[in-house]
Order: C-alpha cells, then structure tokens, then sequence
C-alpha cells in the first residue's frame, strides 16, 4: 500500500495582514472624508462662511429694496409728495432756482441712465 503523505501550509505572515491592511485603507479613507471633504468638518466651515456672506447680502439688499418701495410709495398719486416731485424734477430737468448754488458731481456708473 502506498503512503499518502498529506501536506499543510503553513500561513505565511503577509497572509495575516492583508485583512487588518484593508480595514485600516478603509479606515484611513473614510476618516479623510470625513475630516477634509466637501461635506467634513472642513467643508463646514467653508459652507457655514458663505452662509454667512450671502446672508449679510441678502440683509443689504432687503434693506434697499425696502427703501426703494418707501421712495416709490412718495411717487403714487394717493401720496404725492411735493418734495419728492420737486426732487425728481430737478434731477431729471437739470433745473435749479435763481437763490440755489448748484455743485456739479459725476455719477456713479450704477446710476447713470
């Protein structure tokens, strides 16, 4: 009778590392992510910051729209305001009265027509 001789390999070192590798690669990427993506701790910061500027924004352009509508309330007829037509009036005529020193000034280039 033949003798069969069985064979056991014994684990080799890298073996034993290769899931411990992975997990920790998984580990790493993940905790990247978390610290430096666009929605990490990071990330955050940068979204609450703009946040913050488009909300100042948003507040800078409530308070001219609304002072905008207060000067174009002045302007309907139920409430004409006779210093406001007078206003306009110059402005728009380039008229001033005899008793008036008139200062020249450029406009902004926002508000030339």
């Amino acid at each position: 009778m033949p003798v069969t001789t069985t064979r056991q390999r014994k684990k080799s070192f890298l073996r034993r590392l290769i899931i411990p590798s992975v997990a920790t690669a998984v580990l790493a990427y993940f905790g990247f992510h978390a610290l430096n993506g666009e929605f990490g701790l990071v990330g955050r910061a940068r979204i609450e910051r703009e946040v913050a500027d488009l909300q100042s924004q948003l507040d800078k352009l409530v308070a001219e729209r609304q002072e905008l509508t207060a000067r174009v309330s002045l302007l309907r007829p139920e409430s004409l305001d006779p210093d406001m037509i007078d206003e306009r009036a110059r402005l728009n005529l380039n008229l001033s009265q005899a008793n008036e020193l008139t200062i020249l000034r450029p406009r902004p280039l926002q508000q030339q027509h």
